[in-house]
């Protein structure tokens, strides 16, 4: 009791000092928490630049982001999936986005995370002195902050076009309100350096223990990308070419680039790197929290997902089919990509394929003998993890990785750049060629422009691709607003207005800051 009246005496005096001296508030209030990280006590080693520099990886695998709601803002807008229901998870895809709606606000955010940790990597490990932290470590690590950000702001330039372009830590803009949205030739310049650097300071390999980050390949096949984007061509096929015929290949097997078994195989660039660890709940960005995939209950058929979910357009089986193999089989991507009504098979790869879903079910089991439903399969993984159903083992129960970048692909975009300049030449053809031999499709003599568009969905189908390569074709209007039976499970394409090609930015960045302007048609 003595102790504490004493106490009680001392603040009682230190507050009379307070009342008589006018600065003694703001030094007494103005103190520094020792236990508080800041970019000024946070930055010293090279250890911190590596936890720096996953903290910039770990958007990819939020909810928010690869692990669910990106596919609503990719894949199911395109002309192959049609969803079901009219929520906010399809709005985008009927052209009616409501600026305040969630997945519209939660992808944005999490891919300006991810630009904003980059930033921070960018701006801060330059400056790091440590004596055990090697240049070419800091380089590497720099290296992958720069594609990251390019990486990111290639999805947010595609998604929304119209953003804001921050180059350096949100906490050394002076003057925040001050930001307005980039013209997007602005930010494709930003996308090529960074692109180009990440080139430079990239290894060409991680150790095993390491797999997973960005390598110099994935830098130029993103590279490639961003210029074939633009109808740059002669430089897009100059990138793509650095990385044929080297370290990357295909598999042998087209399934297995979808299959927790062969993730991070030779022939993928880029990968988000997804893991069923037993954690679940929301988010991805945060000790605890699920990092598995939670997109399969949306790709899933019906009866395997507690969600809306989707059916394919009849269009794109028609055009699966519209081939044979060299075997005149089914085009074996056919089955890998969908579960639909047929009782053919095709051999491949000492396995004879066959339509199948959840429990190596046959799809005259699940839907009977006359269901015409078409669905996916694609990246469900049903075989390899016997799941019985999307959410057999909840939100994150899969651990299957996303791959982003395929050299596949990097053969048909080269492909298509040769195409653009040089027209049907045995270098396009032999690129294209490639592709289709891997699952025994003849050879073509000769191409067009058609032809490459029609492979590019056999083999790329639900992979973040298709709607992306409408919109860069100018094709968007035609194949999806002027067809809009593809969207006839949700609400048709009745609502689309010019520019809502792109998405609505969302209402809270545009109440926050009065110098962002509202995209065209919303």
């Amino acid at each position: 009791m003595k102790n504490m009246k004493k106490s009680l005496k001392v603040i009682l005096s230190l507050l009379f000092i307070c009342i008589f001296n006018v600065n003694c508030g703001d030094d007494i209030l103005d103190q520094t928490n020792p236990n508080a990280l800041t970019p000024e006590s946070f930055w010293k080693t090279g250890e911190d630049a590596k936890k720096g520099i996953f903290g910039a990886y770990s958007p990819l695998t939020n909810i928010l982001y690869y692990s669910r709601f990106e596919i609503f803002l990719s894949d199911y807008r395109d002309d192959v999936i049609n969803g079901f229901g009219t929520s906010d998870r399809t709005q985008v895809s009927y052209f009616n986005t409501d600026p305040a709606g969630n997945p519209v606000k939660w992808v944005w955010q999490a891919m300006y995370q991810g630009v904003t940790r980059a930033n921070e990597v960018l701006f801060r490990v330059p400056s790091i002195e440590d004596p055990t932290f090697s240049e070419q470590d800091k380089n590497n690590i720099l290296g992958e902050a720069h594609f990251l950000r390019a990486f990111n702001y290639f999805n947010l330039l595609n998604n929304w076009r119209n953003i804001p372009l921050l180059e350096i830590p949100f906490t050394e803009i002076e003057d925040p309100l001050s930001i307005v949205q980039a013209a997007p030739e602005e930010v494709w310049a930003l996308i090529e350096s960074d692109l180009k650097n990440a080139q430079s300071l990239l290894p060409d390999s991680w150790p095993a223990d390491e797999t997973g980050r960005a390598t110099a390949g994935a830098a130029t096949g993103y590279l490639g990308k961003a210029l074939l984007y633009q109808n740059k061509y002669a430089e897009a096929k100059a990138e793509f070419a650095k990385i044929m015929g080297g370290s990357y290949q295909l598999m042998d097997n087209y399934a297995h680039n979808f299959t927790e078994e062969f993730e991070n195989n030779a022939e993928s660039l880029f990968e988000v790197q997804l893991i069923a660890d037993g954690n679940g709940g929301w988010g991805g960005d945060a000790p605890g929290r699920g990092k598995g995939s939670g997109y399969q209950p949306d790709l899933a058929p019906a009866g395997f997902t507690n969600q809306d979910g989707m059916e394919v357009n009849q269009w794109a089986l028609d055009l699966f089919l519209s081939e044979r193999t060299i075997n005149n089989e089914i085009d074996p991507r056919t089955f890998v990509t969908f579960c639909f009504n047929t009782t053919e098979t095709t051999t491949y790869e000492g396995d004879v394929l066959s339509s199948r879903t959840y429990g190596n079910q046959t799809y005259q089991d699940v839907f009977g003998a006359s269901g015409t439903s078409i669905y996916g399969n694609k990246y469900t993984d049903w075989a390899f993890n016997g799941l019985s159903q999307s959410l057999a083992e909840g939100w994150h129960g899969a651990g299957n990785n996303l791959r982003m970048l395929r050299y596949a692909d990097v053969l048909l975009m080269f492909a298509e750049a040769e195409f653009m300049l040089n027209g049907s030449t045995t270098e396009a053809l032999n690129a294209i060629n490639q592709v289709r031999a891997r699952v025994d499709m003849p050879d073509y003599a000769s191409i067009t422009m058609q032809d490459i568009e029609n492979e590019r969905i056999k083999e790329l189908t639900f992979e973040r691709t298709r709607y992306f390569d409408l919109l860069r074709w100018g094709k968007v209007v035609d194949r999806i607003v002027n067809n809009s039976d593809f969207k006839s499970n949700s609400a048709g394409t009745g609502a689309y207005k010019p520019g809502r090609e792109y998405i609505a930015i969302p209402q809270n960045e545009l109440d926050q800051n009065p110098n962002l302007v509202q995209n065209p048609g919303y």
